[in-house]
């Protein structure tokens, strides 16, 4: 009978822990995808009112290029000044504080604070000096130049962010976010406004001022979660004083395993970045051996796959961005716990939260990629097709991000890099003959098939390691994507539908057909998920609440 008992309590702990950490994952999730949503949103909607201050069409997606460019560098520049360390921070506190070494968190926190201070300067200082030897275009170098401001304190902002997310609180993060780019946007169109407007200046002094603009950005960024923190200062105080103070770590230790955990971020987290990076230096020169076409017109198709189509798909792996985010702590407490089950279970949740996030959202960008692409850029045939290839390959792109977040999480890092840079080999692999073959089309078919390898190596590495519910999330995959296939014909259909009475060039015109082809879409899926209880199963029971008020049985 004790057997029994302590056989039951035991496994009544162990569905607990799933529980909790299926709901913690949701609610994380739901912050993190929040403030990243509103935030990618709002770096989409300024274009609408940034592009017709900076001029006509063709000067819109010049400047568009060179932004693209600077930012291109920009991250690689970021992911090298910030070395991984936020990402490790966070995945090392959460780890101490699961054993309840709350102090020797606090110290990982302060000593990696000195490593970003570090890390931003000289970072700051090569990004700046350096730019003429990694500029393309004299019109490039005082895009970098102003970035490099960025470059100095959005490290320090990072970490502030893993500190938190190591406690599982994703709030902070979320609305600092969301600051952050609310400020940026607010700089940048009042630097344009007055450079184009009332100065009458060129585009490119415009770009320069709208990419300082991340700066800005950055110190707002900080001063919202130094309010975060005075406001939870308290509690980190009486957890910190109840710490168990069993683990000794000596600040040299502190800084090795810093350093051993931020490697794989760096590499990992530049993973998208590298394959822009591939086109920006490889597109120009492969193009012309295939194509008679004028440097201004390759800057304008560039801008159109690198950065139009990017901007607005980044909306979408913003998506997979969070659940990363907030899958990474989670993982790690089940790892340092060696709870097997829960971090099988996890893997599992993982990847259903984003499939049956992911797959509508991707499917329905491609379903209504006329409306939206004349909307934030106004009409152009060859913009629209590239955003539908783009939101296809987003999926890819967005469940790289998913997978190499658990391997982190669980330690797998080795594994993860290794698979990283089979896609990028095949991405260099096949990116001449795609080009050869699709023309502007190929960069973005190349990156497809680099990141498909890479995700397939990933989850046949969980599945043989970890063993997590493979048919299961299989058969899950595979009911979301008819749902979404559904929901495309719906939304697809009424764009079209509606196309044939409305003229879709226009951009007030586009805004209501998108409007209305994307509410069909999200009653269509949102009453499929429910109706089937498959979003009770992925998302939690407290879906059905929301199934009951729409009595939808």
């Amino acid at each position: 009978m004790a057997r029994e008992s302590h056989r039951s309590t035991t496994s009544q702990a162990v569905g607990n822990n799933t529980a909790d950490s299926q709901a913690s994952l949701v609610k994380g999730s739901a912050w993190i995808t929040a403030g990243s949503i509103f935030s990618r949103i709002l770096g989409a909607v300024y274009i609408m009112l940034w592009l017709p201050m900076i001029g006509d069409a063709q000067t819109g997606n010049l400047a568009n290029s060179l932004f693209g460019k600077g930012y291109n560098i920009y991250s690689i520049f970021l992911l090298i000044s910030t070395a991984g360390i936020p990402g490790a921070v966070a995945k090392q506190v959460a780890r101490y504080n699961t054993l309840n070494e709350y102090r020797v968190g606090q110290r990982l926190f302060k000593t990696g604070v000195k490593l970003m201070l570090v890390l931003g300067v000289v970072s700051a200082g090569i990004m700046y000096f350096a730019a003429p030897l990694y500029a393309q275009s004299p019109q490039e170098i005082p895009v970098y130049r102003s970035l490099s401001a960025a470059v100095l304190i959005i490290p320090f902002l990072s970490i502030f962010r893993g500190y938190f997310q190591g406690y599982a609180q994703m709030a902070p993060s979320a609305v600092s976010q969301f600051v952050e780019q609310l400020a940026r946007i607010i700089y940048l169109l009042g630097a344009t406004y007055v450079i184009m407007e009332m100065r009458h200046g060129n585009y490119v002094a415009a770009v320069v001022q709208s990419t300082f603009a991340a700066f800005i950005g950055a110190i707002f960024g900080i001063l919202t979660l130094v309010w975060f923190y005075a406001r939870e200062r308290h509690n980190f105080n009486q957890l910190i004083a109840g710490s168990n103070d069993d683990v000794r770590v000596s600040s040299r230790q502190l800084i090795i395993e810093i350093i051993q955990q931020s490697l794989p971020f760096i590499i990992l987290g530049s993973g998208i970045t590298i394959f822009q990076l591939i086109d920006q230096y490889t597109f120009y020169g492969m193009i012309h051996q295939f194509y008679v076409v004028s440097e201004k017109q390759l800057d304008i198709f560039f801008a159109i796959f690198n950065f139009n189509a990017n901007k607005l798909v980044m909306i979408v792996i913003s998506f997979a961005s969070a659940m990363a985010t907030a899958a990474i702590p989670l993982l790690s407490g089940a790892y340092a716990r060696g709870d097997k089950k829960d971090m099988a279970q996890q893997i599992a949740n993982i990847l259903q939260l984003f499939l049956i996030v992911m797959l509508p959202a991707a499917l329905g960008m491609a379903a209504v990629a006329k409306p939206l692409y004349t909307l934030f850029y106004g009409y152009d045939a060859l913009g629209t097709r590239v955003l539908i290839l783009s939101s296809y390959s987003a999926i890819f792109l967005g469940l790289f991000t998913a997978l190499a977040a658990i391997l982190q999480g669980l330690y797998q890092n080795g594994k993860a890099m290794g698979y990283l840079m089979v896609g990028i080999i095949i991405k260099f692999a096949i990116q001449y003959p795609m080009i050869a073959l699709f023309n502007v089309y190929g960069p973005t078919v190349a990156t497809t098939i680099g990141m498909l390898v890479t995700c397939w190596l990933m989850i046949d590495s969980l599945y043989r390691n970890f063993h997590f519910k493979l048919e299961q999330t299989a058969r899950r995959a595979l009911a979301l994507l008819g749902f979404s296939m559904i929901m495309f014909v719906v939304a697809f259909g009424t764009v079209e539908l509606m196309g044939l009475f409305l003229p879709l060039e226009r951009k007030i015109i586009s805004a209501i057909v998108l409007a209305v082809a994307v509410g069909l879409g999200i009653l269509v899926y949102g009453y499929l998920v429910l109706r089937t209880r498959i979003a009770d199963v992925i998302i939690g029971a407290r879906i059905g609440g929301l199934r009951e008020r729409l009595h939808i049985k």
